[in-house]
């Protein structure tokens, strides 16, 4: 079973699902996974309200926001935020290591289905998701080196433009096996 679900209120992406169709959904899942909110570029305040509503329990921003959004996010409600950041450089990483944001998570660029530099990595202090370029093939790999909080996947999962349920259990039994080791 996943630690947590993403559910993208991005209108412009394939991946939609709308506010009404995401509640109905949480309450399929079973108790204790965690649904994440993905978002860009999205009000603090229609955020806050999913958030404040139960509909999400954490939210993920791939978008433009800065520290003062995270921070005015972080007084609308109590709930995680998730600040996602491109990694490139090492000083990439020094942005997201001082992001005021609960949580950071490390990518290599929204859907591009590549893994960045991981050894950039090495210079984070700080809990993180791990994301960008993650398959049943190389997750493995990466838990093991890297250690990250959690991993995110999307396109990694997914068969014709579709999440395959295949994919998905080899993702989990991958990460489960290694965390077992």
């Amino acid at each position: 079973m996943p630690d947590y679900i993403g559910f993208v209120f991005v209108p412009k992406s394939k991946r939609y699902v709308s506010p009404a169709a995401a509640a109905e959904l949480k309450g399929l899942l079973v108790p204790g996974i965690k649904a994440v909110g993905v978002f860009i570029n999205e009000t603090p305040e229609q955020i806050a309200d999913l958030l404040n509503k139960g509909i999400i329990d954490m939210a993920q921003l791939h978008g433009d926001e800065n520290e003062n959004f995270i921070r005015r996010l972080q007084e609308l409600t109590d709930k995680p935020v998730i600040k996602a950041f491109r990694i490139v450089t090492a000083n990439d990483i020094k942005i997201a290591n001082q992001s005021a944001a609960d949580y950071i998570l490390l990518d290599s660029g929204a859907g591009t289905g590549t893994v960045f530099d991981w050894d950039l990595v090495k210079n984070i202090d700080r809990p993180y998701f791990l994301a960008g370029g993650l398959s049943p093939a190389n997750v493995p790999r990466a838990v093991s080196r890297l250690r990250p909080y959690a991993v995110d996947v999307s396109s990694g999962i997914e068969m014709d433009g579709f999440k395959s349920k295949t994919k998905m259990a080899a993702f989990a039994a991958a990460i489960r096996k290694e965390d077992s080791l």
